[in-house]
């Protein structure tokens, strides 16, 4: 049961590994570009370009804006569902101490009762 458990954590430990990889690249190139945009010359650009640059940074700022709020929910979800998991481990303390009082009882009665 334990490397049952251990091949399951790993698993994860990969994934999770997997996740995070591609989220760092993906992060690494919307920044590089997002620079990229803030270090044009804008005094060489003509008006219609100015505009548009406009636009563009505040479409990076709205759609920034509304992924830390999504990203802050999950972190939510995520630290609520750890906290549900411990609660459910704690709640079935109790029948795991009782499976092993019975267990050794049981032994005990095994090993040392003659009748």
């Amino acid at each position: 049961m334990r490397q049952i458990i251990d091949q399951i954590v790993h698993l994860l430990q990969q994934g999770i590994t997997a996740i995070f990889k591609f989220v760092d690249l993906v992060w690494r190139w919307s920044f590089g570009e997002m620079f990229a945009i803030f270090q044009s010359d804008w005094q060489a650009l003509p008006v219609w370009k100015i505009a548009i640059l406009a636009v563009v940074v505040i479409a990076i700022v709205y759609v920034l804006y509304r992924g830390f709020f999504q990203l802050w929910h999950a972190a939510e979800q995520i630290f609520k569902a750890f906290v549900d998991l411990l609660m459910v481990l704690v709640s079935v303390l109790p029948y795991v101490l009782l499976a092993g009082v019975i267990a050794a009882a049981g032994s005990y009665v095994i090993k040392h009762v003659n009748f």
